[in-house]
């Protein structure tokens, strides 16, 4: 049953009980047994003044009164809170629940009874808007996946199609159609590995090789094998002053490496020409360490930061199919940071630059 039909029904039933605020049944019982037995035994004294009489049918009326509307409530009206109960956690009731339907639960005033409801509404509301997000999400890394495999595929069937067409015996164009369809296929080898790296790395399937190496080496030996393309744009990648002294951190060195290089790499790709790129390493608290890469380039938008991270997510398509990629570069590094035990983040302004960021655990043993 779908859950918008379960809460009109139980807020249809609901509706339909009084409400007495934080009073049990025996109380509302009472109450009213007392609010009948007291009118009708002085209307009795009035008749016949004789107190032991009145006393006796007072105590005979206020009883009778008492079990008979305790009888109802019970009947009635928390029959139908047992069915609210029910339809909220969706079980066939156990031995303990049955026990708590029939002592704990009649003792709740109407007023704790809305209490849940609302809390089951609200908890169940969260749900369902949870469910959208993720339903948007999914369809848009659909038209992701759709678009990045639809790219080279189409670019080799072209090129396939072309040569089989008479292209092939033209030495003028064979070879470059040739060559253009093995980077094709390239690019869609990188891309389905990429995807299988992420599934591995979400499922736990990828383990982790930890050892204990200086931050800083590694950092030193991606900026020596990104340095032509960062010469290319006129870029510096050097470590910030301060943060020269070597710290060891314990971690899968070539999955770090993975993630610097793509930081790095980014970094160098968006940033502007004449600008640096700049690492920096702080020591937090004696246990971890953390490691930022900062770029001088355009900056992303406060909106796009939170969904930076997600499968195929670009801010800005046009400028980042042109300087290329998969677009699942900065899922991969997130995986990897959190099979660590520890979370990436990024931080920019518009027209000053950005920096990520990701801590790891300091030298064991």
């Amino acid at each position: 049953m779908p859950i918008s039909i379960r809460t009109k029904q139980i807020t249809e039933l609901y509706s339909n009980m009084p409400l007495q605020k934080n009073l049990s049944p025996q109380q509302l019982a009472a109450l009213t047994a007392f609010g009948l037995s007291v009118p009708i035994s002085l209307i009795f004294l009035f008749f016949k003044p004789e107190w032991w009489v009145v006393l006796i049918l007072f105590g005979l009326i206020f009883a009778g009164s008492y079990l008979l509307i305790l009888i109802t409530l019970q009947t009635f009206i928390y029959r139908k809170i047992k069915l609210i109960y029910k339809l909220i956690y969706q079980t066939k009731a156990t031995k303990r629940e049955e026990f708590y339907f029939k002592n704990i639960l009649p003792q709740k005033g109407i007023d704790e009874v809305r209490k849940d409801v609302e809390a089951w509404a609200e908890q169940k509301t969260a749900e369902i808007e949870l469910l959208r997000q993720n339903e948007n999400f999914r369809k848009e890394f659909l038209q992701n996946l759709s678009h990045e495999l639809k790219t080279p595929i189409f670019a080799i069937q072209g090129y396939v199609d072309t040569l089989l067409n008479g292209a092939l015996h033209n030495n003028e164009v064979n070879t470059r159609f040739l060559s253009n369809t093995s980077k094709n296929v390239d690019r869609l080898v990188t891309l389905l590995n990429s995807l299988d790296e992420i599934s591995k790395l979400e499922t736990g399937e990828l383990p982790l090789t930890k050892e204990n190496f200086i931050i800083q080496d590694l950092v030193k030996e991606i900026f020596e094998s990104l340095q032509l393309k960062a010469e290319e744009k006129e870029i510096k990648c050097i470590i910030k002053k301060g943060c020269e002294q070597p710290l060891t951190v314990f971690a899968d060195k070539e999955k770090i490496r993975q993630v610097l290089v793509n930081l790095t790499d980014n970094a160098i790709k968006y940033g502007r020409p004449n600008s640096s790129v700049e690492a920096g390493f702080y020591n937090v608290d004696g246990k971890l360490v953390l490691i930022e890469i900062s770029d001088e380039g355009d900056g992303i938008s406060e909106e796009h930061l939170p969904r930076l991270f997600e499968r195929f997510y670009r801010p800005d398509h046009t400028r980042s199919r042109k300087v290329g990629g998969s677009g699942l570069g900065l899922a991969i590094c997130k995986h990897i940071i959190e099979a660590h035990g520890q979370a990436i983040h990024v931080r920019s302004t518009v027209n000053v630059g950005s920096t990520f960021g990701f801590s790891l655990p300091v030298k064991q043993g």
